[in-house]
């Protein structure tokens, strides 16, 4: 069985959503896609089984919560 799952997250501006993109790719790269349309990242996730795909949700967000502490404070 194969799953699939699309997570999507908006920044307040594009530049942002740009910055976190390029912050995450190199921890992704062969485990998901991703796309900027807007000031929205979109990440599709795809696996062999549920586990592995919510694994990679898991790092996925974890990831992105360390990016977007670091934009915040940016601020």
């Amino acid at each position: 069985m194969h799953f699939k799952a699309d997570i999507k997250l908006e920044y307040k501006t594009k530049p942002q959503a740009k910055v976190a993109l390029e912050s995450l790719k190199p921890d992704n790269i062969d485990f998901l896609d991703s796309k900027i349309n807007g000031k929205t990242l979109i990440f599709e996730i795809s696996g062999e089984s549920i586990r592995s795909l919510l694994a990679t949700a898991d790092d996925l967000i974890f990831c992105e919560m360390m990016v977007e502490k670091i934009l915040n404070d940016l601020e």
